[in-house]
């Protein structure tokens, strides 16, 4: 599975999908996977940032990570997406980073990427799931194979039991209440296992 390049494009305002992306680098990286650990473009006002001493630092802190761009996500062969639900929905940042990709889409260059998702929320029941699967929406938009977790892993039935991608719950202190490292790195290792299955079949 060496041959397979797998973009994890996260969107984190205080460090939790970040987290995320960097478990499910470390198992694709396992797995043999070339990989690359992306953030979408911060939209919101310094202002804002700035009176969140927890965002702030964390804005800080990843400076220096790379800005995923249309150009990343052709080079992909498979892609994992990491993001905090708004509202049950996709934040801003990511969905303007998905609405940017028209000219891939029109081209065909989206279609028969491999796909999988993870979000976050601070309640159990703050829309994970809707997240996820409204991402998954506008993969079936770019012709893409999701390959979702499903129930293929014990750590499954331990971490939270989201089907469709992890999702984890994060308290008033920033602390993850679910113990989902193992889930994440399962789904990162089956992502690329399927993109493999998929490159195998496309040769």
């Amino acid at each position: 599975m060496s041959n397979i390049n797998l973009a994890i494009v996260y969107y984190s305002s205080t460090g939790t999908n970040y987290q995320l992306a960097k478990w499910a680098e470390e198992a694709a990286q396992e797995a043999g996977a070339n990989v690359k650990v992306l953030k979408v473009e911060e939209l919101a006002p310094q202002e804002a940032i700035e009176s969140n001493p927890a965002w702030k630092e964390h804005y800080e802190a990843t400076k220096d990570v790379p800005v995923a761009t249309s150009d990343d996500i052709e080079w992909a062969d498979a892609l994992i997406f990491s993001t905090p639900t708004r509202f049950g929905n996709l934040p801003s940042q990511m969905k303007q980073f998905l609405d940017m990709q028209g000219g891939l889409w029109a081209s065909g260059k989206t279609v028969n990427k491999v796909v999988s998702a993870m979000s976050s929320a601070s309640n159990s029941h703050g829309g994970q799931e809707a997240t996820v699967q409204t991402l998954y929406t506008s993969m079936m938009h770019w012709g893409a194979i999701i390959a979702a977790p499903g129930y293929t892993t014990p750590a499954q039935f331990t971490s939270g039991g989201n089907p469709y991608g992890v999702s984890v719950t994060v308290d008033q202190e920033g602390n993850m209440v679910e113990d989902v490292e193992e889930s994440v790195k399962h789904q990162a290792k089956r992502t690329v296992e399927v993109a493999s299955f998929v490159k195998k079949g496309q040769q």
